[in-house]
């Protein structure tokens, strides 16, 4: 082989390498930022206080009892409403009752401690057990609360009154009766909204 065709080999092999060499590296400029991101959940913390309302004995048809208590939001975020879900269990001392006891104490939802002729709602437990929790919000908690509900932090005072309905009958089967209520409140976050 000459000389010529030696060097332009080695000048090709010399080329190849370095297109190998080049071709499989390269240099650029680069910045990076790293970020520490936090998703917090806020609380919805609704109490009632106090959380025994009535204890009362030897009721008649005719007595009434008027009982006021606070809704509290203790939590970070707003409720925007609150339902109440309604149980009752009662006790037949006699074994002789032919109608609901609930149907026989009225339900009177009052504006406040200082208006008590104000009536929001009027209702009897047995119709409010049966109560839908839109139903109740609409009639019963969105009159107090209205657009704001109840924002966090905050706390709202509801009277209420409750009557054992004198019906003009004869209502004997309910002597000696007891009546035993659970009132269970919910609340509910408001919509959510763009952080």
């Amino acid at each position: 082989m000459g000389l010529k065709k030696q060097l332009g080999m080695g000048m090709m092999s010399a080329a190849l390498g370095l297109t190998l060499i080049g071709g499989g590296t390269y240099a650029y400029f680069s910045s990076s930022e790293t970020t520490n991101n936090t998703f917090a959940a806020g609380t919805l913390d609704l109490a009632v206080e106090p959380t025994a309302l009535i204890e009362v004995e030897n009721l008649k048809p005719g007595d009434s009892i008027i009982r006021d208590f606070e809704l509290q939001n203790n939590g970070t975020l707003d409720i925007e409403k609150v339902t109440l879900d309604t149980n009752y269990n009662v006790t037949d001392a006699k074994g002789d009752n032919t109608e609901d006891f609930g149907k026989h104490i009225e339900v009177e939802f009052l504006y406040n401690a200082d208006k008590l002729d104000e009536v929001i709602y009027k209702t009897t437990l047995d119709q409010l057990k049966n109560m839908s929790p839109e139903a109740i919000n609409e009639h019963i908690f969105y009159p107090n609360f209205g657009e704001k509900g109840l924002p966090a932090g905050s706390l709202d005072d509801l009277v209420v009154k409750f009557n054992f309905v004198d019906n003009g009958e004869d209502q004997n089967q309910f002597q000696g009766d007891s009546l035993q209520l659970e009132w269970t409140f919910q609340g509910m976050q408001t919509t959510g909204e763009e952080k």
